[in-house]
């Protein structure tokens, strides 16, 4: 069973160490980063988080004691009661595909619907993680749109697949 604790200075050493290159970074952070991520990257990116009333919640996740993973919960919006999950990392390669993401997207709707009383929640996944899209849909995510090659990578262009769920979807993934 994993756990959430807000994000801190302490944990960026292992954060940057798992941000192992430059499409990793794009993946994770999206552009609002660069390579290699650094401290004041990551100050910047703490510095008006995890306050009350604050516009994101940045978490790692803990699995036994140890750091495992990351996930933020941002654009937070009180007024359209809607937020935007990302940052989301299974860190520990020992851990990744036993089912950790959907608990981190569980733990996290669960602070978005129930503690804060939201009404929607989106996301963002490149159309080529597939086990990212199928661990989405199983927490009850649904694609609302492809971005067509909405990033660069080099001389490439990543599209990405514009995924939501709402407090009643959620209600009832719940029930099952």
């Amino acid at each position: 069973m994993i756990e959430l604790a807000y994000f801190q200075n302490e944990d960026f050493k292992q954060l940057m160490d798992w941000v192992e290159s430059p499409s990793f970074l794009l993946q994770w952070g999206g552009p609002g980063f660069h390579y290699p991520l650094d401290e004041s990257q990551l100050e910047k990116y703490l510095k008006n988080a995890n306050r009350d009333g604050a516009e994101t919640l940045i978490y790692k996740v803990l699995e036994d004691g140890e750091v495992i993973g990351h996930i933020s919960l941002g654009r937070i919006d009180r007024e359209n009661c809607s937020a935007r999950i990302g940052k989301i990392l299974v860190g520990n390669e020992t851990t990744r595909g036993k089912g950790v993401g959907e608990q981190m997207i569980n733990k996290i709707l669960y602070i978005a619907f129930d503690e804060l009383g939201l009404h929607r929640v989106s996301l963002g996944v490149f159309d080529f993680n597939a086990s990212a899209i199928r661990c989405y849909e199983k927490v009850g995510f649904i694609k609302e749109g492809l971005l067509r090659d909405a990033r660069k990578y080099g001389n490439e262009y990543w599209s990405l697949w514009e995924m939501s769920i709402l407090e009643d979807e959620w209600s009832r993934s719940l029930e099952k």
